[in-house]
Order: structure tokens, then sequence, then C-alpha cells
């Protein structure tokens, strides 16, 4: 048979017109053969490859059934950042270890501005949401909610109990960083903190810019340090805090103003494992031991942590556990409020120690 030129994409009104059967007919040879007779179904075939007819659009066969199947991860940074940064990377192995498990698929949904950010997640063909809110919560959140899809935040720091979440308690988790090196003797701090701003932002802030921030893990980290130094009778008005953008442009000049003061800390609470890592390098560049001369403690407990060297002191938090949850929260909570509280712990390496005498 020769083929039929339509001149568009042919339609299956279009193919059962020409294979002289009904639509239904035409929709089971595809969806379910087993009920159409032999001599049909191979007519039907013949016509659709002369007319160049591929069978039904997946999408619009999800659609139709009113699930597509997947669950979009979304973020307001970089595509990238899921690949490069080394807690995204574990998150995304536990988001798609439970995804395999239920046969969902996975859509990463990502933007560089919020116009982007609206359009995606609107054309988005997910069945709900992860978001990933360590910057930019409320974009994600408005997004999810005009989708009128399922949602869940990664991050804890919201008070709006009317969505869901699964997450750590950052504050818990900073507390214990700033309590182990009080413990160990430590009373000269600085902080290495992850953005207070979307982007550009860099440099020493203040507590009033801390707290008015909406990256609520970048906020709650600070104020869990300082619940712990304030407890231990010492000025967090003296505690310098850093803006970094998890690279060594930020982190470098951070470190040296830091360093450049009379009384240099002997203790830094870095917000991420990542700038931590970053921290080290400077450390000795400059000759400076750690943990001899400057103890640092790191906030993740990525893979990398425990062969930086020196092996990193942080707090672990589940990573892949956190996304498995999340997924099972999309799949097994769609209709209610799911919110999860996963503990962390203080993981000590070689990285601090008691300060010089």
């Amino acid at each position: 048979m020769a083929k039929i030129n339509f001149g568009k994409a042919p339609t299956l009104h279009d193919l059962a017109q020409a294979a002289g059967v009904s639509k239904g007919t035409a929709s089971n040879v595809f969806n379910r053969p087993e009920i159409v007779r032999e001599e049909v179904r191979e007519r039907v075939l013949e016509v659709a490859r002369a007319i160049g007819y591929r069978g039904p659009d997946p999408k619009g066969r999800l659609l139709s059934a009113g699930k597509v199947n997947a669950i979009g991860v979304a973020t307001v940074l970089p595509l990238g950042y899921f690949f490069e940064d080394p807690y995204a990377r574990v998150l995304m192995a536990g988001i798609t270890e439970a995804c395999d498990a239920a046969g969902t698929g996975i859509s990463l949904v990502s933007a560089g501005n919020e116009e982007e950010l609206a359009w995606n997640m609107q054309n988005a063909l997910v069945d709900g949401f992860i978001l990933f809110c360590l910057e930019g919560a409320d974009k994600l959140i408005q997004s999810s909610r005009e989708r009128q899809l399922p949602f869940v935040a990664l991050s804890l720091g919201s008070d709006d109990e009317t969505m869901s979440v699964v997450g750590i308690d950052d504050v818990a988790g900073a507390r214990l960083a700033a309590q182990h090196l009080l413990d160990l003797g430590h009373r000269r701090f600085a902080v290495l903190a992850m953005r207070f701003v979307e982007r550009g932002g860099s440099g020493p802030v203040t507590m009033e810019r801390v707290n008015a921030t909406g990256f609520l893990s970048s906020r709650d980290r600070v104020r869990g340090y300082f619940q712990a130094i304030e407890a231990a009778g010492i000025d967090t008005a003296e505690v310098p805090i850093f803006e970094t953008n998890h690279d060594r442009e930020t982190v470098y000049p951070a470190l040296e103003a830091i360093f450049s003061s009379p009384s240099p800390p002997t203790a830094i609470l870095a917000q991420s494992d990542r700038i931590a890592f970053i921290a080290l390098d400077w450390l000795k560049e400059r000759g400076l031991s750690v943990p001899g001369d400057v103890s640092i403690v790191g906030f993740d407990g990525v893979p990398e942590s425990a062969a930086s060297i020196p092996p990193l002191t942080t707090i672990q938090q589940p990573i892949a556990e956190i996304g498995r949850r999340a997924v099972r929260a999309i799949l097994d909570h769609a209709g209610e409020v799911w919110r999860e509280k996963i503990d962390v712990e203080l993981v000590v390496r070689g990285s601090t120690a008691p300060p010089r005498a």
C-alpha cells in the first residue's frame, strides 16, 4: 500500500477512516490488541504504516487517565546543581531509588528566573512535586499550589502547617555542631553561611538580614549555632557571619576577612560540607593546620566528608532517606498534609579538637 500524505500528523480518526473501522476498534489495536480479530488488527496496522500513524500519544493517554506516573523534583537552582552538588546527588539517589521501586518516573524542573520557573512547573507532566527548598521556597510553593497537585517541601523552616514537609530540624542540628565546639573549649567562632538572598549575595551579614531571609535552612542554622553560643555566655554580636555561594569566589574572600581580625576564630561553623571543603583548601594554602590552629564543623554528612583531609566533623543528615520518604509522601499521602521530621546526628572526625592553649 502506498503511503498516504495527510499534510499533517495523522490522527486516530484518520486511521479509522482509512482502514474502514470504528475509532474504538482502531484504538483497541494499539491498547487492547487481544480483543481485535487478527485479520482486522493486521489491516489496521498496515494502514497505520501507510499513512505514517505512529500510535496514540502517550502524553494524551496518560492525561486522559488522570495520572502521568511521574514525580517532579523542582528547584530554583540551575539544572546542573542536581549533578554537581554532593548533597543534591545523594538526595537524587534516594528519590530515584524510591521511584524505581514504585515504577514511577522523575522529571527535573529548574529555572534561571521566576518567569521560567512558573512556566516549567505549569507545563511539567507530573502527578506531584518534591520541592528542593533550600532556596526560593516561596516561589516553589506558590507554583505548586497553582497547579493544584500534591507537593512536599524538603525544609521544616516554614510555620505553614497546611503543606506537606519532609526534612530535618536545622536549628537542632546547628546546636549540636556549636555545642560540640563549645565542649572542646572553643570560645571564638565564625560562621560560613549559605545564601540569604537569591542571587549575588556574599560577604558579611547581620542578624537582621538573617532573620528576614526566605532561605529557611540558612536562617535556622545560624539560629541554632547562636542558641548554643549564647547559652555558653558568649556575645553572638562578636561572631562574624559571612554569606557565600558555595564557591571559592565567595568562601575565600570571607576567610581572608575573618582571619585578618586581631582575634581570629579558633572554630568555624560551615553551613554545608561543600563550604567546609573549600575552607579546608584555603586554610591549607595559608599554612593553618586543621584542627591544630582551627577546628571546623560541616553540615550534611555527604559521602566525601569521610574522605577529606582531615576527615570532616559534620552534622549527618540521612540525605537519601529524606529523598525516599519524600517520594512516599507523594505516592502514599497525596490527599493529606504529611509532615515528617528526621533526626540528625553529630559525626566527630578529625577536623575538630580543643583549641591551642
